[in-house]
């Protein structure tokens, strides 16, 4: 809890780490610093490589299916409306004050953290997240007593402590990106995209390290920095006067944006692959959920519509495409309202730090939501065919773990990690991006040496796209012979 937030810090007029070394802006440079973090967001490498990150389907050669790219932007326009309708209709009820430009920044940031949300995801989805914790847990011990090899944490491993530990134990992709845009995307300075204050203040969905996660909290469900960037986390905190678990207002709007894309847009990607149909969809909803006025409401517009659509001699898969899509039309009408009521509905409490909820489950909207998930959960995400798929993603990440841990650790000179190595582990190592390794090697890195080496590991394979990672471990196994 923390005194009645202030929107004067919490925007933080833009300010960035780099102010006051930065160069003067350019004359006719007339957009807001918040527009200009989603441009350098829209522009980054890591942007483009979401084309081929999996949303929900690994893999996937429909390219009208969505890709965890098109998901971004999804949530980045639903996040930019609400917005809009924050500062155009209930500024003075939330306490923005005009001079902040509050109708061009807060949109703005919004539609920015939506873009970034899911950056520092991994190849193959969230599997490919438990794929990277369950490679770190199956090395943290011995493989036998008599092996004689060490697990990641005994020996040089044994300086680390419980919360450096727990950095990869849990590898948590929301760090993953806070770290990507605050030191990774290096131009010519340490600032990585030198995004502002706001930006990474509200991209925070969980302001707390690895060891005080707690799953009770809304907030501390997982984890939004590692320890390599925990100070860089405490000076947002300081420049917009927030804290460990608190989190940003806006951050609230982002985390229901995302939820709302992916609980709708999931289903209707499963209808186009032939997974289900939109009948399906309506006899769950009108069987679970159908004395909702909202879902009551929703299936009988979309049977009517259904019906119409009939007359027009469609096909099946046409009709059926078309129906699904104006459901989803329709789904997403309803929930942004809902959305956009319940979080000023609940301002006292977002802004006090108190709120400790989704928004969606406290909106007009939350029984079509919780109905949405559990249908997609049940039939989406659990079809064979994705299965499969997330299975052949975990094994191609275990296997590029294996041979780049081997790399890194295959070395002439165990306290510098640029020594030579044998042929092979050469190359394996030169593989990883030059900027992951220059940064590791730098002697001004304060981190312990065994926390750098895993930390290439997770910096590498975080960075892959899906199609890149089973090249290269292709590659890879056919040089190692």
């Amino acid at each position: 809890m923390v005194d009645r937030m202030d929107w004067t810090k919490l925007l933080n007029d833009g300010r960035r780490k780099s102010r006051g070394k930065a160069k003067p802006r350019k004359p006719g440079e007339q957009r807001v610093e918040h527009e200009r973090d989603h441009d350098r967001i829209l522009f980054s490498t890591p942007v483009r490589r979401l084309q081929d990150k999996t949303q929900v389907f690994p893999l996937e050669p429909n390219d009208s299916v969505r890709t965890r790219l098109t998901h971004s932007h999804e949530v980045a326009n639903l996040a930019r409306s609400i917005g809009t309708t924050l500062v155009f209709e209930h500024a003075e009820a939330l306490g923005i004050p005009e001079t902040l430009q509050p109708k061009r920044s807060v949109p703005a940031l919004l539609e920015a953290i939506g873009l970034a949300h899911d950056l520092g995801n991994p190849p193959f989805g969230h599997q490919g997240e438990a794929a990277i914790q369950s490679w770190m847990l199956k090395h943290s011990t011995p493989r036998s007593p008599d092996s004689g090899s060490f697990g990641i944490f005994d020996g040089a491993g044994a300086e680390l402590t419980k919360a450096q530990q727990l950095d990869f134990l849990k590898f948590e992709g929301n760090a993953q990106a806070f770290r990507l845009l605050t030191r990774l995307q290096v131009i010519n300075d340490n600032f990585g995209l030198d995004m502002t204050y706001a930006f990474l203040a509200a991209l925070m969905k969980y302001p707390v390290p690895s060891d005080k996660a707690d799953k009770t909290s809304q907030a501390r469900k997982k984890f939004n920095f590692f320890q390599s960037e925990r100070d860089i986390a405490v000076e947002v905190w300081e420049e917009t006067g927030l804290g460990e678990g608190i989190r940003h207002p806006l951050t609230f709007i982002m985390e229901a944006c995302d939820d709302i894309a992916y609980s709708v847009v999931d289903i209707e990607d499963a209808a186009k692959k032939g997974f289900l149909s939109l009948y399906d969809l309506l006899a769950y909803l009108e069987h679970e959920a159908g004395e909702d006025e909202l879902v009551r409401d929703l299936c009988a517009s979309a049977r009517e519509r259904d019906k119409k659509y009939r007359d027009l001699s469609l096909s099946a898969g046409e009709l059926d495409d078309i129906s699904m899509q104006m459901l989803r039309v329709r789904a997403i009408g309803a929930l942004v309202p809902a959305v956009t009521k319940a979080f000023v509905q609940h301002k006292d409490a977002i802004l006090s730090g108190t709120f400790n909820n989704d928004l969606l489950a406290v909106s007009d909207g939350r029984v079509l939501w919780k109905a949405l998930k559990e249908f997609a959960k049940a039939h989406v995400y659990r079809h064979r065919s994705v299965l499969e798929v997330e299975l052949k993603g975990h094994q191609t990440i275990h296997a590029l773990m294996d041979m780049f841990w081997q790399a890194i650790r295959d070395r002439s000179d165990e306290n510098d990690l640029a020594s030579k190595r044998p042929p092979y582990s050469q190359y394996v190592y030169n593989r990883i991006s030059e900027n992951y390794r220059r940064i590791a090697e730098d002697s001004d890195n304060s981190m312990p040496i065994r926390y750098r080496e895993l930390q290439l590991i997770t910096d590498m394979i975080s960075g892959m796209s899906d199609s890149y990672a089973i090249t290269l471990r292709r590659e890879l196994e056919r040089l190692r012979g």
